[in-house]
Parts: C-alpha cells; sequence; structure tokens
C-alpha cells in the first residue's frame, strides 16, 4: 500500500515491541488494524463517489448532445411541413384545369381500411372463454378434481354407501 515490504515491517514491529512493550502491543496493533480498515473503506468510498461523479458528467454531455440532435430533427421535420404546407396550399390555389389528372381540389382520394370488426373480436373471444378454461381437462382428470358442481342431493346420492341387501 506505502510501500512498505517484510523487512521494513520486522522493523517497525521491534521497534513497537521494544517502546510499547508486550502487554498493550496486542491492543495496539488491534486498534491499528481497526484504523486502517476504516481507511480504507472511506478511500473505497471516495473513489467509488469520483467514478460516479465522472459517469454523471458523462450522461450529462450525453443528455446534451441527444438534446442538441433532436432539436436539430424538430427543426427539419418543421421546415419540411412548413414546406410542404405552402406547396399544397400554393397548388390548391392553382385552377383544376392547369392541375391536370389530380382532380377537384388538387388532391388524389385515397381509401384508407377501416379497423378490424370488433364483433368478430368479440366473438373469437366468448369462444375461447366459453371451450377453454384455466387447466386442461387431462390434468383435472388424473388430480380427480370435480369438474362439474353437484347439488346436496345429488352428492349425497352419489356418495352413500351401498348395501348388499337386496331392496324389496
Amino acid at each position: 500500500m506505502f510501500g512498505i515490504d517484510v523487512e521494513k515491517l520486522a522493523i517497525i514491529g521491534t521497534v513497537a515491541l521494544i517502546f510499547i512493550g508486550p502487554e498493550r502491543l496486542p491492543r495496539v496493533a488491534r486498534m491499528i488494524g481497526t484504523l486502517m480498515g476504516r481507511a480504507q473503506r472511506y478511500m473505497a468510498d471516495v473513489k467509488a463517489e469520483v467514478s460516479r461523479e465522472i459517469q454523471l458528467d458523462e450522461l450529462r454531455n450525453m443528455r446534451d448532445t441527444l438534446r442538441e440532435a433532436a432539436q436539430s430533427v424538430e427543426t427539419t421535420i418543421h421546415s419540411g411541413i412548413e414546406r410542404t404546407q405552402s406547396e399544397l396550399s400554393s397548388a390548391l390555389a392553382t385552377p383544376a384545369s392547369e392541375q391536370g389528372v389530380a382532380g377537384a381540389g388538387g388532391v388524389m382520394e385515397h381509401s384508407v381500411p377501416g379497423p378490424v370488426s370488433s364483433v368478430k373480436r368479440e366473438k373469437w373471444r366468448r369462444n375461447i372463454a366459453a371451450h377453454q378454461s384455466a387447466t386442461p381437462l387431462w390434468y383435472r382428470q388424473v388430480q380427480r378434481r370435480r369438474t362439474r358442481v353437484l347439488s346436496g342431493a345429488a352428492r349425497v346420492a352419489r356418495y352413500r354407501a351401498r348395501s348388499t341387501l337386496p331392496r324389496i
């Protein structure tokens, strides 16, 4: 970390043993280790904060360039729309005989297909809901789950203990 190798640590340890003493040396070493750990965590936090700031700065620069690009695209689109509007207004202002084949008003009419019939969609949904359930039939049969609801009397009649004696 600070360019300290094993020989330097040995010299520091012997000097500390001489001046601090063997009784207090373990407590001092533990305290120094704790302080070094705190310092390393603090340095890691500072590095992380600096890297976050750098990334934020890069993102801000990217945001600014994207805004400028969007504004330039917007201005080109608006200028294209204004140019088209002026061309259409000038085409509508000229008489129909000078326009040729375009027809009355100078605009060719196009047929636009309508939306898909909502009746078909609703019919399809009803058919799906009526014929399918969430669990498949084979699974319900294997699990022996009830597929139909029985009334109380029908349930008693079905599950009543059957006697082997003949009825008279």
